[in-house]
Parts: structure tokens; sequence; C-alpha cells
């Protein structure tokens, strides 16, 4: 190849740098233009993670809550999407109950929005230390899973049954 095929320019000296500062002026917006968009993407993706953190829960059906070896006179059983979870309406008291690691967490009411059948709690709104439990018992009591523990070291006993299919899998 010969060198002088690159080197020949077909424009005026003129030309060539009315093109270069039209190209520099096209390029000097684009930077501005991108860092506008990546920060207004940031933004939305921030607030759709807010969004997010909500937990939906749906109420369990034929789940049953004894207190110190009664019914309570109004209660509800909330399940999440993942097992072992619960959301417990006792009275005007919240409960989170952990059944994996056996632990249970007070929810303040004022946090848990209730639209129609299902409950809906943020991730934020779930206190880092759960309050004091002891004598955990589970039990698979056929087509029920029971979990009883006992607030504190001699506080009331609560049970949780939640309804399993025949092979021992929850039924929801």
């Amino acid at each position: 190849m010969a060198m002088g095929k690159f080197l020949t320019l077909k424009h005026s000296s003129g030309e060539m740098r009315a093109m270069l500062t039209e190209r520099l002026s096209l390029r000097s917006w684009r930077w501005p233009l991108m860092f506008a968009l990546g920060v207004f993407l940031s933004m939305a993706i921030g607030l759709c993670g807010q969004q997010s953190s909500k937990q939906q829960w749906k109420p369990l059906p034929f789940a049953i809550v004894r207190y110190n070896d009664d019914a309570p006179k109004s209660w509800n059983v909330y399940r999440s999407d993942r097992k072992g979870i619960y959301l417990v309406r006792l009275w005007k008291r919240y409960l989170l109950i952990d059944t994996d690691s056996q632990n249970a967490f007070e929810i303040d009411p004022a946090k848990v929005k209730v639209e129609g059948e299902n409950a809906e709690l943020a991730a934020a709104d779930i206190p880092e230390e759960p309050i004091q439990t002891a004598e955990w018992k589970t039990r698979n009591a056929g087509p029920v899973l029971r979990h009883k523990f006992r607030f504190g070291q001699t506080g009331n006993f609560m049970e949780l049954q939640i309804p399993v299919l025949p092979n021992g899998k929850p039924a929801y």
C-alpha cells in the first residue's frame, strides 16, 4: 500500500477545521446527557428498590393460633414467600415468627398495612433483636405442623398450627 493514499486530503484546511468543530460540538453535549441519564436511571432503580422492599403477606387459611392453651378472641396468620416465616396478628399485636431459627420479633402495628385480606410489611421495619423466647417445640402432628414456644422464661405460651399436606410439605 502506498502511504500517499492515506495522507492526501480531499478537503481544504478551512473545511477540515469546520468539520472538526462541528464534530466536537456534537460530542460535547453527549457527556452531560449521558450523565443526566445515568443519574435518572439510578434514582429510578433506587425508588423501585424501596418499593420492592415491602413484602406482601397472604392469609394462611386453616392455620390455628392458641395462646395459653386457649383460642384468642382476635387473631390472623399471614404467610410470606419463604417457608417457615409467619406474620401473626394477636389482638392488636403483630409478631413475626421465624420457625427455622426459632425467633419471634415484635412488630409495630403502625408499620403493618392491611389491605383487604393481605398485609404489607417493609423489611426495614423488622427489628434487629428478637424478643426472648424459650421452650421451642416443633412437632409434625399429621395434618398440621405445631410450633409451640414460651415468651420469656416464665411467660405465656403460644402455639402456631400450620396445615401441611400428607407428604409433610406446607399446604400453601
